[in-house]
């Protein structure tokens, strides 16, 4: 996020919204062009999405802290694309498991996929508290496959992992695109009935989770706990499933006068 210092005796009326956005606006402009400070902050933000999108998830550190979770030893599992290139270029085979493998059955109510996506890092940095956050907001009452730590994948190796697996709903949580204010953010997509052909129609996402400036670890949680009873309760997600907590918590606001 760019602060620019106004000048002395000047008051810059952009610095209280500048305070609750990361969104570039009100940019030092000298003449036509922008200053050397806001041009010199955008090519970096746009050097560390790049980055973000090039970074490799911390497997080995990642899957030792999920097994503390009491969810199971995580299985890693590769999607057909074999290299960055091919997987910018080859959405389909982010969709695919290399190799035709598959993860043992493993019936459950629900699977999780920890997917790196296009923010590698993100999975690293939120990864493990989310996946933490939404097991405590089900509680004890839902039962878990073990944990898969997908790489090259795309939301939708989540359908084929799920059906595999034979969970009812799974969640994948993965690294979403990073933009030039957020390199590191997490999504989480939730599919029920999980299996191959499924359309993103038929799921549904949280998303831009990344605190302390995106959504955090409880509230993201939260919407995800209760699109999860929502798809259990009707049998359905994506456009059929309606996330009702965002209702609920308007409602306990008071009305403007």
């Amino acid at each position: 996020m760019s602060h620019v210092v106004a000048p002395r005796g000047k008051v810059d009326l952009w610095n209280e919204l500048r305070s609750v956005t990361q969104a570039r606006i009100g940019l030092d402009r000298v003449g036509n062009a922008l200053s050397t400070r806001s041009e010199l902050e955008l090519r970096a933000a746009h050097e560390l999405a790049r980055d973000a999108v090039a970074g490799k998830c911390d497997v080995p550190a990642l899957a030792e802290a999920i097994s503390t979770l009491g969810m199971g030893s995580p299985t890693v599992l590769l999607s057909k694309a074999t290299s960055l290139d091919e997987y910018l270029r080859r959405p389909d085979l982010g969709r695919q498991l290399e190799g035709g493998y598959v993860p043992s059955p493993s019936p459950a109510d629900l699977g999780v996929v920890l997917a790196d996506g296009l923010s590698p890092a993100a999975l690293d940095l939120h990864g493990l508290p989310l996946v933490d956050a939404i097991r405590k907001e089900l509680g004890p009452t839902w039962t878990w496959a073990a944990p898969v730590i997908a790489l090259g994948a795309r939301v939708g190796l989540g359908d084929q992992i799920g059906s595999a697996l034979r969970v009812k709903t799974v969640l994948v949580i993965i690294g979403e695109r990073p933009g030039l204010s957020v390199p590191h953010s997490l999504g989480i997509y939730i599919t029920h009935d999980p299996r191959p052909g499924r359309t993103d129609a038929e799921r549904n996402c949280v998303s831009n989770i990344h605190p302390p400036d995106g959504l955090g670890y409880d509230d993201a949680a939260r919407v995800a706990a209760e699109l999860v009873r929502g798809a259990s309760r009707t049998g359905a997600s994506g456009v059929h499933l309606k996330d009702r907590s965002i209702e609920e918590v308007s409602a306990t606001l008071p009305l403007a006068t």
